[in-house]
């Protein structure tokens, strides 16, 4: 299995507009591969525009943020290719698109790296920012798991909540804990927001 980093990823549409998206980036060798789901702003922009950041947030409220809709996050000029990173960002990764492999669920953008830059001394993920980036991935995936199985991970994932959040964590757990709720209780709606 290759490693996956999850990450925040922008890209640009062909006037410039950028859209802030959490993936997780694949591992290729001395590369990554963003693989965007057909249809999505993140493949539209790739495709105009085949340059991405990666910006690697300390804040997991970013992350869980973008999967529930918010993503009116602070961002700044890349410094090399035309695009945009998080303005409060530990470091961040400029990628170029080398190649595509088409796919009809999920098109492979295969990425070089052709700059990277530390912006501030990162400590890792405690315990609950942990289970809060967890839940973020399993809340993309609801649809796809039978519910015993989210009950079993998210009965998990509450111990480290509960011992170790802090109110940002906490923040961030409740913004997922709505999506959850409103797939459970058929808010399609509210529960695709993304």
């Amino acid at each position: 299995m290759p490693r996956i980093v999850e990450t925040i990823v922008t890209t640009t549409d062909a006037a410039g507009t950028p859209h802030i998206a959490p993936l997780g980036l694949i591992e290729d060798g001395d590369g990554w591969i963003i693989a965007p789901f057909k249809p999505s702003r993140t493949l539209d922009n790739l495709t105009a525009n085949p340059y991405a950041v990666a910006s690697h947030t300390g804040d997991v409220r970013v992350i869980a943020g973008c999967v529930t809709g918010r993503r009116n996050w602070p961002t700044v000029p890349a410094d090399i290719v035309n695009g945009v990173r998080l303005r409060d960002t530990v470091s961040h990764w400029e990628l170029a698109v080398e190649r595509v492999t088409d796919d009809a669920q999920r098109p492979r953008f295969h990425c070089k790296i052709v700059h990277t830059a530390s912006h501030a001394v990162w400590s890792g993920y405690n315990r609950a920012e942990a289970a809060v980036l967890e839940l973020a991935v399993l809340s993309t995936r609801l649809a796809m798991l039978p519910p015993e199985k989210i009950d079993a991970e998210l009965k998990y994932l509450e111990i480290a909540i509960s011992k170790t959040a802090g109110p940002r964590e906490l923040e961030a757990w409740g913004w997922l804990m709505d999506r959850v709720n409103a797939f459970r209780s058929g808010d399609a709606d509210a529960a695709r927001k993304k």
